[in-house]
């Protein structure tokens, strides 16, 4: 990795100068808060050398003029809930934590657009546009605590994907503070547009390498009136291969989400939620949910998802008829990343995507690297669009040295695996530097080469989030 300039109280001082002696922090207990996401190994920590609040993309252009002029790393921050180190300041620096950037600038009522800062929380976005009976359809299911700069720098996915899409559908304009600290206007309200290279794709998803987000045009939709569901157990995972072709191709039926959970996932709710009257069965579970406008429209739908999944030997169904119900139904799936992180502290929570039709034979393939390695991998995620988070636990008697050794040779197994079935590494939680390593095992090397100098060319001197999504030796 490059060399960067350390920072020291001259470097402190400039940046005190820029956004107020309040706003930058270098005291131990903000640094240790700042050197981690949610990834659970302690291994893909790594503290700032200062975190800095800006307030303004003023300041923010500020921050990143001083730091490129001074070689200095800086790490762009949302709500700290990602899952691949992307927040995590590899090479010290700077932290750029953007939660005093958090105003709700506009609803636009007229157009179905919300233009924001890059700190609003998406519940928070979400309150204030069902007050108007609208919505933001690419919210990922950590909605309660992440950044809404967080969901598109990810390009974030979510439980409702598979009828709705992922972020990056809705974000149409963008301002971007470069890596030099210019300003880029992208875009906006418009809802067409192809005035040259579409520059707000290529931000989205970049995952704070190429520049910080400081306002965002996000086109919304009618709020759905009504939402119903149905939880049941899969007599076998293969079950899927005949029940995911028959939901998402049948005419009557649009879900909105199309969730699995295996035994093993359902295992950890009942170990960590005892009163969980949730079976363990084989096959897991299945969730599918429907919404639109009018009740007697979904109910059609739910009905005609009932008799899909009975005719494919889906039992114990549940339907949640009412929003609390649907809670319910959802606070099992919900559940399970946390279950597993209270079971297991050391583990791998991964975020592989394979074509929807491959999904039965990539869980035959994780359970094949799960018995040769001898390593418990719960699989659950959204199967109606392939994004299947299989998660590598450390078995208790195995020591943290034989697990950090094993861990990088099974992850490669499955991305080899997932490949092979035209899939690939990360459908929704990104590279960041937890996965850099593996990206040569799913693109070559023109494909590599072609990002390195897209980077090259927006950030020269190297200092956007380094260190992130592929890796110097790569």
């Amino acid at each position: 990795m490059s060399s960067y300039t350390i920072v020291d109280e001259t470097v402190l001082e400039k940046l005190r100068a820029v956004c107020g002696a309040e706003n930058v922090k270098a005291d131990e207990k903000t640094l240790k808060a700042f050197s981690h996401d949610k990834v659970a190994e302690e291994k893909y920590a790594h503290r700032p050398d200062v975190a800095v609040f800006p307030g303004s993309t003023e300041e923010v252009a500020a921050i990143m003029k001083l730091a490129n002029e001074l070689r200095l790393p800086v790490t762009p921050r949302g709500g700290g809930s990602g899952l691949s180190g992307g927040a995590v300041p590899v090479a010290g620096g700077i932290v750029l934590s953007l939660e005093r950037m958090n105003r709700i600038i506009e609803i636009d009522t007229d157009n179905l657009f919300a233009v924001v800062e890059p700190g609003v929380i998406t519940k928070e976005l979400d309150g204030e546009l069902k007050k108007h009976n609208l919505f933001f359809a690419g919210y990922p299911m950590s909605e309660e605590i992440c950044h809404l700069a967080g969901n598109v720098a990810e390009n974030a996915g979510g439980g409702r994907a598979v009828k709705y899409g992922v972020t990056g559908r809705y974000v149409l304009g963008l301002e971007v503070v470069t890596p030099e600290g210019l300003t880029l206007n992208l875009g906006g309200k418009r809802v067409k547009d192809v005035t040259g290279y579409n520059l707000i794709s290529l931000f989205t998803g970049s995952e704070g390498t190429l520049g910080v987000f400081t306002k965002l045009y996000i086109k919304l939709l009618p709020r759905p009136k009504h939402r119903l569901a149905l939880f049941g157990f899969l007599p076998t995972p293969l079950t899927l291969n005949k029940v995911l072709p028959a939901l998402l191709a049948d005419p009557e039926v649009q879900p909105s989400s199309i969730e699995f959970m295996d035994s093993l996932c359902i295992e950890s709710v009942k170990q960590t939620a005892p009163k969980s009257d949730v079976e363990i069965t084989p096959g897991g579970a299945i969730l599918v949910e429907v919404d639109g406008p009018t009740l007697a429209q979904i109910e059609a739908e739910l009905q005609r998802v009932e008799q899909i999944l009975t005719a494919h030997g889906v039992s114990g169904i549940r339907k949640a008829e009412s929003e609390d119900h649907l809670e319910e139904v959802w606070k099992v799936r919900k559940q399970v990343p946390w279950a597993l992180m209270r079971i297991a502290p050391h583990q791998s929570l991964e975020d592989i995507s394979v074509p929807v039709s491959t999904i039965p034979a990539m869980l035959d393939e994780i359970r094949d690297v799960s018995s040769r390695y001898d390593v418990p991998i719960p699989c659950f995620g959204h199967a109606g669009d392939g994004n299947l988070h299989a998660t590598p636990l450390k078995p208790e008697a195995m020591s943290v040295e034989v697990w950090l050794e094993t861990l990088p040779k099974l992850l490669s197994e499955l991305y080899v695996k997932a490949a092979g079935l035209g899939g690939t590494i990360s459908g929704e939680h990104g590279i960041g530097h937890k996965r850099s390593s593996y990206m040569k095992l799913v693109l070559g090397d023109a494909e590599r080469d072609i990002m390195r100098r897209i980077k090259r060319a927006i950030d020269p001197n190297n200092i956007m989030n380094p260190g992130k999504i592929l890796v110097d030796e790569d």
